[in-house]
């Protein structure tokens, strides 16, 4: 089987509940790790001009707002955010699903607060629908490591490709030497100082 490499050109990537007070509750990883591969993400994706999609549930309630980071690394995204309305699988929200399909990609990069919860049944049913996903593992976490784990495997089993922060990166750089792989490479270094 060939390997189908992503692109900035053929995928988008979804960030999906990245709220502050979510993030307390995946204890899975710690807090600054999670957030780090976060941000890291959204840097990438802003250097690669990539389509991404922001959405929250529930901001004003114990979830919290989303990173305030995200309002400066993607301005444009997090304005368009798709605030849902404790609706648990985003894909069930008409207004997220719209937003996903308008990007006309059919590759998706999806990270998640939590893995257990809030990525893994978007993430199921855009591989349902024929999308090809990537789930970035550690740029998401659940409140146990069990409950990380199984929602993990539910989704590989179901042909969803697991990664990490680090390998979807230089995935997507293809190369150090460019000018976009040159302030990808730069993500990378700040982020692990």
């Amino acid at each position: 089987m060939a390997f189908n490499k992503f692109t900035a050109e053929n995928a988008a990537m979804l960030l999906i509940d990245h709220q502050v007070g979510t993030m307390g509750w995946a204890k899975s990883m710690p807090f600054e790790e999670l957030k780090r591969n976060t941000l890291m993400l959204a840097k990438s994706a802003a250097i690669l001009n990539m389509p991404v999609l922001l959405t929250s549930s529930m901001e004003e309630h114990t979830q919290g707002p989303l990173l305030e980071e995200m309002r400066s690394i993607l301005p444009a995204a997090f304005e368009k955010r798709i605030k849902r309305m404790g609706i648990v699988n985003a894909m069930d929200d008409d207004n997220f699903a719209a937003a996903v399909r308008a990007t006309g990609k059919s590759k998706l990069i999806i990270a998640g607060v939590t893995n257990d919860v809030c990525t893994v049944y978007p993430a199921l049913t855009l591989a349902a629908e024929g999308f090809d996903v990537q789930v970035v593992a550690d740029a998401g976490a659940s409140p146990t490591k069990m409950a990380d784990d199984i929602a993990l495997r539910r989704m590989e089993n179901n042909g969803i490709t697991l990664t990490t922060t680090n390998q979807l990166i230089a995935e997507l750089a293809g190369s150090w030497t460019t000018p976009q792989g040159e302030k990808l490479i730069q993500v990378l270094m700040e982020s692990f100082q």
